[in-house]
């Protein structure tokens, strides 16, 4: 069985561990970056087959990393993750050059699963698809994906994102604050 090339690109070392140590388990090689420079180099000095990234990291976002690590290495599985998933962000990804886009919290088998790959029982490897969720988001979870969408409109701008939600810009500042609802 050949070993195949894992990169985690995250600044949450405990993650970054509990990931690694998971993949290594499943004969993956796992090399890891807690930066986007970090993760520039090892792309440059080393192949690999597949990628997680996280959105939010330390400095410039995630997301700028993206064409640099697709053009060194085009055939390169790569795989957004984020504890702020929106689907503002998840086109945005795709669009730059994402395979796929996770948000978390998610275990080892469903980032494989969206990265396309898992193994059958006589530790073969499968391509499939990530299984479509059987209930729809909730209101909650709606409205919440319109205002990062505004929000990404507006490049971020608090003061005319609310204006263009016709809300008042601290009401859009504490729905900002709480984490996303899940479902």
């Amino acid at each position: 069985m050949t070993e195949r090339q894992f990169l985690i690109v995250d600044d949450d070392p405990t993650f970054c561990a509990v990931l690694a140590r998971a993949l290594k388990r499943r004969h993956f090689n796992v090399m890891v970056a807690h930066d986007g420079e970090s993760a520039e180099a090892l792309v440059r000095e080393h192949r690999f087959h597949f990628a997680t990234l996280d959105m939010r990291l330390e400095g410039p976002s995630g997301l700028t990393l993206i064409p640099t690590l697709k053009q060194l290495q085009p055939d390169m599985q790569l795989l957004v993750l984020t504890g702020y998933a929106s689907i503002a962000t998840t086109v945005e990804a795709i669009k730059l050059g994402a395979d796929n886009y996770l948000p978390k919290p998610a275990d080892t088998q469903q980032i494989l699963a969206a990265l396309g790959y898992s193994e059958d029982t006589s530790g073969q490897q499968n391509h499939s698809q990530a299984p479509i969720p059987e209930q729809p988001m909730s209101v909650s979870r709606l409205e919440w994906e319109h205002i990062q969408k505004v929000l990404t409109e507006h490049q971020g701008n608090i003061s005319a994102t609310a204006r263009a939600l016709g809300m008042h810009r601290r009401t859009l500042q504490r729905k900002l604050a709480k984490y996303p609802v899940k479902r």
